[in-house]
């Protein structure tokens, strides 16, 4: 799996905001990534010293219509990634300004 593969997309939500002054972020990462991929993928492309990775699944949203179960929204694997002090990703926070 290449860089590019292992992260998805960053995840822009108004608590994911509040990490970015501590030099926390947060990714969608590919299901079958683990910590060490995330880490040099970060690490490559943002070029930033990454201190640690948190892994994180999410089950699947269900609903029910009737006696079915029917899925809204796809399980989805998020890594938050916490930078070395005083390190920052401005290409991030720029586009959350």
């Amino acid at each position: 799996m290449n860089l590019y593969e292992v992260l998805r997309r960053p995840l822009t939500t108004e608590k994911t905001y509040q990490g970015f002054e501590q030099g926390r972020y947060v990714f969608e990462v590919h299901p079958e990534a683990n910590k060490h991929q995330v880490k040099e993928a970060v690490e490559k492309l943002f070029e930033v010293h990454v201190d640690w990775v948190n892994i994180v699944n999410l089950p699947a949203k269900r609903r029910r219509i009737g006696r079915r179960w029917m899925v809204r929204q796809p399980a989805k694997k998020k890594a938050i990634v916490q930078l070395a002090k005083g390190e920052r990703i401005s290409s991030l926070e720029a586009a959350s300004a």
